[in-house]
């Protein structure tokens, strides 16, 4: 890699050339989307760089892949924890000991 054989940056600033006129014919509410991805490629360039595939494409592929299972798995995080709000709320509802009735004794 580097003086005789092009970086994995320079492989997937090629590649995402290569995908331009794909990306301007994508409507336009899907290009941020498709510039997403080869953010998330660029987030692993230094693993991927050291794999040295020969197709620089996969390494890409894999790293888009690794970025959208870390946003499931906050996703499956936040809504556990909103389910789990959702839920004490909900005991805390149907819990004669929690009415509304601040009137103290009569």
């Amino acid at each position: 890699m580097g003086r005789t054989n092009p970086t994995y940056r320079d492989a997937l600033r090629a590649i995402e050339e290569r995908w331009a006129e794909f990306r301007r014919a994508l409507r336009r509410r899907d290009q941020p989307r498709f510039d997403r991805l080869f953010e998330y490629a660029r987030e692993h360039a230094d693993a991927s760089g050291l794999l040295n595939h020969q197709n620089p494409l996969l390494p890409a592929l894999l790293s888009i892949d690794l970025e959208q299972e870390a946003r499931l798995e906050d996703h499956e995080k936040r809504i556990e924890e909103l389910e789990r709000q959702l839920s004490e709320v909900s005991d805390n509802s149907t819990d004669p000991s929690v009415e509304g009735d601040t009137r103290g004794p009569e």
